[in-house]
């Protein structure tokens, strides 16, 4: 995206970004005014009401002179807040900028009487970032509190000149349902990869047809980004590509909190030194990580009886190393005073981890992260997660229960592993949609087993790879697919379970295990 491949290996991302925004500060002072001063000196966006700061200035404006009855919103998608139980982000996007947006919320449809104003974010992206035109993109959003736990509500997004509550727009409203103030059964769903593509479309639909209570995706969101190295110089950078993924999957996230982490394909370098100026624009996570202004994707927040952890492993990538070390040990800090407080809470019994990068597999694109074996794993066992989700690598492949980077215990298809006592599920769910990747060994999965103790692979580690003949891996499936938990409290004598399994494009069960805890 505009730094030579040489110069750019020998820079940092943040310096690769500081190039090349000095390069479209010079290339616009040369042009008389082709971006705006603020849009290259101010970053990404700008909130609130001087977003439009940030946007190119020409001479009979749309925003000055089109109808907003004109304009109808799209890409509606919804996130928790720190407390899911009373807070939800409702977000969305204007193809062109609006006046006045807001949001109207009610118990009824035809009682939307609450109205909210929305927050604006443009971002810009000028000519000559990748293949993108000079382009500008509105996101909305409104944060919604003091919210009842387990209550649905109704709501519409509009303008000026666009207002949901009218008779003839009833039809743009959508719903959301607030997670419960006791722990209670649900289902989630999760995968990583998605992108844009009949696929992907496809898992939305049988995703949506789950009736989840939230989804996770595991990073590499839309891939406007092709390249995914997290450089300037990546190549075929198109940020329109996000209009398109948002179109294609509203149909589940304007009623599901998509609840995202970032992988390497969502550091986007334009836009911020660290990649996620773009991902700031668009999203509107919860707040509670350990560093908000390097790593926004990292958070986390409990449902019920369930705690998740959303990581941002590109800060320990020896594979993709644009953002290595980005947080100087924070993260790692953070992650290790989470899991240690959940364990010490008596209305939590899972913790579920989510991030991009796999700790352990054998696709023979990316395989496993040795990174992530070295920081996060050993806080995995101490701590006895019960389920990690990986994307990454674009297959589904499930481990036995590991601990200490061997087999502790074989979990054959339908089995039931004990985190206490046994060790750790890894999962890589990153068929959601793009390309798929192969397998070094046949494919095993539900009806269909072949069980191999020797498969061939490799591990990310400094300075390149490693390889290693595995015993762990368990579920091999090469198509479409993502995984579906069902998670059920303890009661009367019962122990808590996640009941996990993946499931394919066609509806085809191909994996199911069961992860079981005593009750605290």
């Amino acid at each position: 995206m505009g730094v030579p491949e040489k110069l750019a290996e020998r820079m940092s991302m943040a310096e690769q970004h500081e190039y090349l925004r000095a390069k479209f500060s010079r290339r616009t002072m040369m042009r008389g005014g082709a971006v705006t001063l603020g849009a290259v000196a101010g970053g990404a966006f700008v909130p609130g009401a001087t977003a439009q700061a940030a946007t190119p200035t020409r001479k009979g404006s749309a925003a000055e002179t089109v109808d907003g009855a004109l304009v109808a919103p799209f890409g509606r998608h919804l996130a928790y807040g720190n407390d899911p139980r009373t807070q939800m982000t409702v977000s969305w996007q204007v193809p062109i900028a609006v006046k006045k947006p807001f949001i109207r919320i009610g118990a009824h449809p035809w009682d939307l009487s609450r109205k909210i104003d929305a927050e604006v974010r443009a971002l810009h992206t000028p000519a000559g970032v990748g293949t993108s035109g000079d382009h500008t993109q509105y996101y909305l959003h409104a944060k919604l509190t003091h919210l009842k736990p387990g209550r649905t509500y109704y709501y519409g997004v509009g303008h000026a000149g666009f207002d949901p509550a009218q008779a003839h727009l009833l039809g743009t409203l959508g719903t959301f349902t607030t997670a419960p103030a006791k722990a209670e059964s649900f289902t989630f769903t999760a995968f990583g990869d998605q992108g844009v593509s009949y696929h992907a479309l496809a898992n939305d639909g049988l995703i949506l047809g789950q009736n989840p209570a939230f989804h996770l995706h595991a990073g590499d969101i839309c891939y406007a980004d092709p390249a995914g190295q997290g450089k300037t110089s990546d190549t075929g950078f198109d940020s329109r590509t996000w209009d398109q993924f948002l179109a294609q999957t509203e149909t589940v996230a304007k009623q599901v909190p998509w609840m995202v982490a970032y992988g390497n394909h969502d550091m986007e370098a334009w836009y911020s030194p660290n990649g996620y100026g773009g991902e700031e624009a668009r999203w509107e996570l919860p707040t509670n990580g350990p560093d908000q202004a390097n790593l926004p994707g990292v958070y986390t927040f409990v449902h019920g009886n369930t705690a998740i952890i959303s990581l941002d492993a590109n800060d320990i990538s020896f594979e993709i190393p644009a953002n290595l070390g980005i947080s100087g040990g924070t993260q790692t800090t953070w992650l290790e005073r989470q899991l240690k407080r959940y364990r010490a809470d008596d209305d939590i019994d899972f913790v579920v981890v989510f991030f991009h990068h796999c700790a352990y597999c054998t696709s023979t694109a990316h395989a496993s992260e040795g990174g992530v074996r070295d920081e996060w794993v050993p806080l995995f066992e101490k701590y006895t997660v019960d389920l990690v989700i990986n994307g990454h690598n674009h297959v589904y492949e499930r481990t036995d229960v590991i601990k200490g980077g061997e087999v502790a215990k074989e979990l054959p298809i339908g089995g039931t592993a004990y985190p206490e006592t046994d060790g750790v599920v890894y999962v890589t769910a990153g068929a959601a949609g793009k390309s798929l990747y192969a397998f070094s060994a046949d494919e095993s999965y539900e009806g269909h087993e072949k069980d191999n103790n020797a498969v061939s692979s490799f591990v990310c580690v400094d300075g390149g790879r490693e390889q290693e003949t595995v015993a762990w891996s368990r579920v091999r499936y090469l198509d479409y697919s993502f995984l579906r938990v069902d998670v059920t409290p303890a009661s009367r004598g019962r122990l808590a379970t996640l009941k996990v399994r993946g499931i394919a494009e066609t509806g085809e069960q191909v994996d199911h295990f069961t992860v079981a805890r005593r009750a605290k």
